[in-house]
């Protein structure tokens, strides 16, 4: 007689059992939707896209032209190499900003932070107008050298392209370097010093390696977002064309656009960023030293001169990277008739703005307010499942979450655009749009600080609530998520800087009723209206300011980290 063996459910279904099925399992499968539906399924139409000639048809034409034309191939090799000069210049800049703010008695500490902090999260594309006014063809800096017989040309070209970038970014590795400086462990300089080696060699062979991890992350960022600006090429460019800018013109251009090459231009532009992220991973897990970090440096107190000459030359640094914001708040009180500058000061580039584009400006700050909201409730939920629930299903969605990190702002525009211009989900057009690019952008960024307030909380304080019989979500709403929300917070607002200054994704997804202060002060440039391009530049950096402040009393701290 047989029987019937009987076995238990399989493991698949146990994983899929409803009462493994929280609220946090929930938040995981929202995480996935999310991103599968607003980055995943996005890149695959903007792949597809690029697989298809003009005619619809299936081919890798666009693939073939990009390497046989010079022109698509020059302008893969002008981001290279602006990036990389910027990314160059940057270190020579910020490493020994970092390094006499953190081991000399210099004065003036905590403002020369936050002078360089705020020229980080003022906008390249405002830097970039800003010098136009000083040092383009009809610059007043231009116009004066002239006068006194110093030939000089203008800003416009790669030249000035490197020189934006170089002062907009450096602020990156002054903060990444500044903080490894910060908690060195100085013994092996120490016995550097024992065995007589100079200062310079102790700082070439001991201490750069030792920041080194912290240093290529520094420089990742600059050549990122150097690689991917949109704004800054496309007012100083003058022909001189980046990939970015390409993309953007054979996505829209009044001849009409080629969306199949703009896909592959994205294509390549996403697979470089990509390369440049695991070569600088690659990099560092060769180059990776450890510290006990038991002796941090002690800061070296200066003789008067030295310590006057430094500071001096320190503030000069930062007060040239912050002549930009300077430039434009002076010359929105400035008498203009389109491009011409007046004798004289007013309010009429402001009225002007409040009669023409007061649309842009509230719209900048309602659909800022609507991203930075959905990024703080859902990049705390998502933060939480990252650290407290860790599982191969969190880790594959933290890869998912990173993948913006590498994406430009033009290229996010262009997949979004391409995968929801048509049903069953048509957001083209939509403000709706703009909300999703910013979450989509920003939300990594929001995840990252989140996770590291997270891991360092005490989880005995929420096994005491659960212990006391408050459910797992509620131990999260009202106890957990209250002691993030500070730091939460101040992270936040500085995600919240960059969203209101966002133009390179904007300005491919905006139309007419939803364009914003950055779209606007772009075209107010290139059609010459200078005044209410520098008013509404200026709006743009006293809310920065104002934020960057209200972060710093958040934090408490006198050093701000971004």
């Amino acid at each position: 007689m047989q029987q019937t063996a009987r076995t238990g459910p399989s493991p698949l279904l146990k994983r899929l059992s409803l009462r493994k099925w929280d609220f946090w399992t929930f938040i995981i499968l929202i995480g996935y939707i999310f991103f599968f539906a607003f980055v995943i399924y996005p890149l695959f139409s903007l792949f597809f896209s690029s697989l298809y000639n003009e005619d619809g048809k299936f081919s890798f034409s666009n693939y073939a032209d990009f390497f046989r034309l010079k022109y698509f191939r020059s302008a893969l090799l002008n981001s290279f190499m602006v990036s990389g000069l910027a990314t160059v210049f940057a270190i020579l800049i910020g490493v020994p900003m970092a390094y006499v703010t953190t081991r000399y008695n210099i004065a003036c500490k905590g403002l020369i932070n936050i002078l360089i902090i705020m020229s980080l999260l003022s906008p390249p594309f405002i830097g970039a107008y800003s010098w136009i006014l000083m040092l383009g063809n009809n610059g007043f800096i231009t116009r004066f050298l002239n006068d006194i017989g110093i030939p000089f040309g203008s800003v416009y070209g790669w030249q000035g392209i490197v020189f934006v970038f170089t002062l907009q970014f450096y602020p990156h590795i002054y903060l990444y370097v500044s903080g490894a400086l910060k908690t060195i462990d100085t013994s092996l300089e120490e016995a550097a010093e024992s065995l007589g080696r100079s200062s310079f060699r102790r700082l070439w062979s001991i201490t750069l390696p030792l920041i080194f991890p912290t240093l290529s992350a520094g420089a990742l960022m600059v050549f990122m977002a150097s690689f991917a600006d949109f704004g800054t090429p496309m007012l100083l460019g003058q022909g001189f064309k980046v990939l970015p800018i390409l993309a953007y013109e054979q996505f829209i251009s009044e001849m009409g656009g080629n969306p199949a090459m703009a896909s592959t231009l994205s294509v390549v532009l996403i697979l470089c960023s990509t390369t440049i992220l695991f070569l600088q991973r690659y990099f560092v897990s060769r180059k990776n030293y450890a510290m006990s970090g038991m002796r941090t440096p002690k800061v070296v107190k200066l003789r008067k001169t030295p310590r006057i000459l430094i500071t001096i030359g320190a503030l000069l640094v930062v007060c040239v990277s912050m002549i930009p914001q300077a430039t434009v708040i002076v010359t929105s009180f400035i008498k203009t008739k389109g491009p011409v500058f007046h004798r004289g000061f007013s309010l009429d580039s402001y009225r002007e703005i409040l009669y023409r584009v007061p649309r842009a400006i509230m719209n900048t700050y309602s659909f800022s307010l609507i991203a930075i909201v959905i990024m703080i409730v859902f990049g705390m939920l998502l933060a939480y499942v990252l650290v407290r629930r860790s599982s191969k299903l969190t880790a594959t969605l933290d890869g998912l979450i990173m993948i913006p990190y590498v994406m430009p702002g033009t290229v996010l525009g262009i997949s979004l655009i391409i995968a929801f211009n048509k049903p069953p989900l048509v957001l083209t057009g939509t403000w709706i749009i703009l909300v999703v690019a910013y979450v989509v952008r920003k939300l990594p960024y929001t995840i990252r600080s989140s996770t590291a307030i997270l891991q360092g909380l005490d989880r005995g304080v929420e096994e005491a609530s659960i212990s006391l019989g408050v459910p797992p979500m509620k131990t999260f709403f009202k106890t957990t998520g209250r002691l993030m929300i500070p730091g939460v917070l101040s992270g936040a607002i500085l995600s919240w800087v960059t969203t209101i200054n966002e133009l390179s994704s904007t300005i491919v997804l905006y139309y007419g009723a939803t364009a914003t202060i950055s779209v606007t002060i772009y075209s107010e440039v290139f059609t010459s209206n200078y005044g209410t391009g520098a008013a509404l530049a200026s709006i743009l950096s006293i809310s920065t300011l104002i934020s960057l402040l209200i972060a710093n009393k958040l934090t408490g701290k006198k050093d701000l980290q971004v």
